[in-house]
């Protein structure tokens, strides 16, 4: 099945001249595979440029107006994937939107880390930054019918949505791939960064997460159980999250004193990856984790529909003392929506402390019944 990603169509509307558009993800979902269709649909003349290959390093590296008027020609659309890659790639863009006149550029990165580190400052008020997520329910929906994506579910909560699965039939192969991804990018990507050696450290607290998806993870105990300091994990988990294996949710208040607020929760971008990280990819019916997959998995594709249509909410999430709790709170405009999840069918009304505390919020669950209305 061939997925029309949302981008193919978005972001050439985006580009404009002068400007540079950032598009960032993981490895392996789909930013080069995207960027050719995108230079496949375009009437204009391409330059593209890969910043894995040593020849893009060679041609950019005389940081002079002159050299990029020659390397372009009359060409205004340039594209460059893994810009990361390539040395002081910000302050070389700069040069060129600025003294090649109309010039549009698209790049791609993997690592938040590293591109913000190089294109941050220089490329202020000249850039638009982009997210590419693993493959989206939104997008599916436009391939598949409602019964189709039902049967598909339990699929997706087990070996998630990168672009390669859905060419893949066997499940060992679906399993491998996912283990590839994990051991020979998103690792990779990791221990890369300068001073992070300590792989069996890093697996394990990716292990811990796992394990804890959806629950408020304090710094201080993790660190004691990995015999790592406190600024130890928070530094890997920052890691983590700018190559996008990891995102966090803080907790929802407004200076009540019986709300939970300190500690956070974290959720894999992708279930897949949080499944090949533990090693788990036995069926729903076999799982004791159902509610974490069910809640990681509607979490992270909320979060790709807001993104993709462009809808700027603040997601916290909500708890008390008393340990009652909401799964996802959404602030837009001052108006709050709650959003409890279930997998099964079992009605939930909501908890007496927020329905006295926020007399206008409104509340729903989110089970399998109404959650394509959720995420799409």
């Amino acid at each position: 099945m061939k997925i029309i990603r949302i981008y193919e169509s978005l972001i050439p509307s985006k580009l404009k001249r002068s400007k540079v558009i950032v598009l960032l993800g993981a490895r392996r979902v789909g930013k080069t595979q995207l960027i050719n269709q995108i230079i496949k649909n375009t009437n204009e003349k391409v330059l593209f440029l890969n910043g894995d290959d040593i020849e893009t390093h060679n041609v950019l590296e005389i940081q002079s107006t002159a050299n990029y008027k020659r390397m372009l020609g009359d060409i205004r659309f340039l594209v460059i994937d893994e810009a990361q890659e390539i040395l002081n790639i910000g302050k070389k863009l700069k040069l060129m939107v600025d003294t090649i006149p109309d010039l549009k550029v698209l790049i791609t990165g993997s690592s938040a880390f590293e591109i913000n580190n190089q294109i941050g400052e220089p490329l202020v008020g000249r850039m638009k930054t982009l997210n590419l997520y693993p493959i989206a329910q939104i997008e599916f929906s436009k391939q598949e019918n409602y019964l189709e994506t039902k049967n598909n579910l339990e699929e997706r909560l087990i070996f998630g949505s990168y672009p390669e699965l859905s060419h893949l039939q066997n499940r060992d192969d679906k399993i491998n791939y996912l283990k590839e991804i994990v051991n020979n990018h998103l690792l990779r990507d990791i221990l890369a960064f300068e001073g992070i050696k300590k792989r069996d450290k890093i697996i394990a607290l990716l292990q811990i997460i796992a394990y804890r998806t959806g629950s408020e993870i304090s710094l201080e105990s993790i660190g004691r159980e990995l015999q790592i300091s406190k600024n130890t994990v928070e530094k890997y988990l920052e890691l983590f999250s700018k190559v996008f294996i990891i995102y966090s949710v803080s907790g929802f208040n407004r200076n009540r004193d019986n709300e939970i607020t300190k500690m956070k929760k974290w959720y894999f971008v992708d279930n897949g990856i949080r499944n090949a990280i533990i090693n788990s990819f036995n069926p729903v019916n076999m799982r004791d984790d159902i509610g974490k997959l069910w809640e990681n998995y509607l979490n992270s594709e909320r979060i790709k529909m807001l993104h993709y249509k462009e809808i700027h909410v603040l997601d916290y999430f909500w708890r008390t003392h008393t340990k009652q709790e909401i799964d996802r709170i959404e602030e837009i405009n001052d108006s709050l929506s709650a959003f409890e999840y279930k997998w099964g069918k079992s009605k939930v009304k909501t908890p007496t402390e927020f329905a006295k505390s926020y007399t206008d919020a409104t509340f729903e669950v989110i089970n399998q019944d109404n959650y394509l209305d959720f995420i799409v």
